[in-house]
């Protein structure tokens, strides 16, 4: 059945580990942590493994490297096995395995460091990172994150998802600025209004009214908006649920309608694959899934 692939040298776990590190960091450069040795010996493993299949595995991509339509398939599989491999590994050495979970900054602040804590008990090793929407995507299609926090159920397949619970934004504004509420909406309206933005959280939300608003300041995520706006000088579209109660001491909640009728969602994803390869998976997903709905329904 596997003749073929042992009938000539050059196939390795070692050489598709090198495929693997080359095409998750852009470059064999960056790959090799600019090691000459190194650089060498991923160019001749990667050549190796293009020999053996007959095919181009990478390509040039302006300073760096890419890998091609067929590296990434290769690299797909070859993440897929080695990932088999290494659940197996774990379970004869009686190891614990530690779920990645990809997500906001402010998520993983309100919600995901709560639910992690060791009071929670929930039995596993868990490590977070900030990434974006769109990278959680192309990495639980990779399976270098095993769960990921998206703010829509339209992923690509075969990744799935189910809803956690949603929020609403709203826009505080100091009442050191002196406008009051009517005062605040009209700034607002002709775009005069001292805003910070969490540019990077509102991206893959549809708010029109914020799409081109010259902000005063612009920054990374809504922990950061908030931050700023204590300050008493800038106003900041929030979540509902970072909005603590002392704020309505020192700021005002200013409603405009086209975005208090706006509805957003959390969801955690996952790729079915990552079940197949490991089972246990699937009851970290629904103890995850469930401690964060609940959390999330307090929260509103």
């Amino acid at each position: 059945m596997f003749a073929k692939l042992f009938a000539e040298s050059g196939l390795s776990l070692d050489r598709l580990k090198s495929l693997l590190e080359v095409g998750a960091s852009g470059s064999i450069v960056k790959a090799a942590a600019g090691d000459p040795v190194r650089q060498s010996q991923y160019s001749r493993q990667i050549k190796e493994l293009e020999d053996f299949f007959r095919i181009k595995l990478i390509e040039r991509q302006g300073k760096g490297t890419r890998l091609t339509p067929s590296g990434k398939e290769l690299a797909r599989i070859s993440r897929f096995f080695m990932l088999g491999l290494s659940n197996f590994q774990r379970g004869c050495l009686a190891e614990e395995q530690t779920f990645r979970i990809g997500a906001s900054a402010t998520f993983i602040r309100q919600f995901l460091l709560p639910v992690l804590s060791p009071s929670k008990k929930i039995g596993a090793s868990y490590s977070t990172e900030v990434v974006s929407h769109e990278e959680i995507e192309r990495r639980l299609h990779d399976l270098t994150l095993d769960f990921g926090i998206v703010g829509s159920a339209a992923i690509s397949r075969p990744l799935q998802t189910k809803v956690l619970g949603k929020w609403t934004l709203d826009l505080w504004v100091p009442k050191a600025l002196g406008l009051g509420e009517p005062g605040a909406k009209q700034s607002f309206q002709e775009r005069r209004l001292p805003l910070v933005l969490a540019r990077n959280e509102l991206a893959g939300l549809d708010v029109s009214p914020l799409a081109k608003y010259p902000a005063h300041l612009i920054c990374d995520n809504f922990l950061e908006a908030r931050a700023a706006m204590e300050e008493q000088e800038l106003a900041a579209f929030i979540p509902h649920f970072l909005a603590p109660e002392k704020m309505s001491k020192s700021f005002v909640r200013v409603r405009l309608p086209k975005i208090d009728a706006l509805t957003f969602h959390f969801h955690l994803a996952w790729n079915p694959r990552l079940l197949r390869l490991n089972p246990h998976a699937a009851r970290r997903r629904d103890l995850l899934a469930g401690l964060l709905a609940k959390r999330l329904t307090l929260a509103n």
